[in-house]
């Protein structure tokens, strides 16, 4: 599976990460930059008094293999 893991620093300075599991496979950095600035500028991600989502740092995709070491399920 892949996701796009967005990093943010909140309002008291720490790193909030926002995980998109059903985002395009192929964005590029002009696109994800300028929809985390969106977001960022929404102000609606407050937590115990902080902005969640006020500068974005980084964007990455993650992509998670999954091994299966046995499956019991359709016994």
């Amino acid at each position: 599976m892949r996701t796009l893991n967005l990093t943010f620093k909140g309002s008291l300075g720490k790193k909030h990460s926002l995980k998109l599991s059903y985002a395009s496979g192929d964005l590029d950095a002009k696109t994800v930059r300028k929809a985390m600035e969106e977001i960022a500028q929404t102000h609606i991600f407050v937590k115990d008094g902080e902005e969640l989502y006020q500068l974005p740092v980084s964007a990455k995709y993650v992509d998670t293999v999954s091994t299966v070491i046995f499956n019991d399920e359709h016994k």
